[in-house]
């Protein structure tokens, strides 16, 4: 039983530590609609002034971590704005 314990601890800990930098929830506050409103605007205005929108339910969320921080210092966007775009894409699936 207590190896059990201990295997769900780690099992936790490896994937809490394997997660992407951006997650749904930060710190003690859920992602309210407004900030995933903002994140919806900023994603419509500043992807699309060099590229049509590509569709958020296209790629998982892990993959949209890598889209992200690869697309975010090209639009110039700061860590707020990055955090809120990419909240707002996984929040449509």
């Amino acid at each position: 039983m207590k190896f059990l314990a201990l295997a769900a601890i780690l099992g936790s800990a490896f994937i809490v530590s394997c997660t992407p930098k951006t997650p749904a929830v930060t710190g003690t506050q859920t992602i309210n609609a407004e900030h995933l409103a903002q994140g919806k605007n900023i994603f419509e205005n500043s992807c699309k002034k060099c590229h049509d929108l590509p569709n958020p339910t296209d790629h998982s969320a892990t993959a949209w971590v890598g889209i992200m921080n690869s697309m975010a210092p090209k639009a110039k966007l700061n860590e707020g704005q990055h955090q809120m775009v990419y909240d707002y894409i996984v929040s449509v699936k």
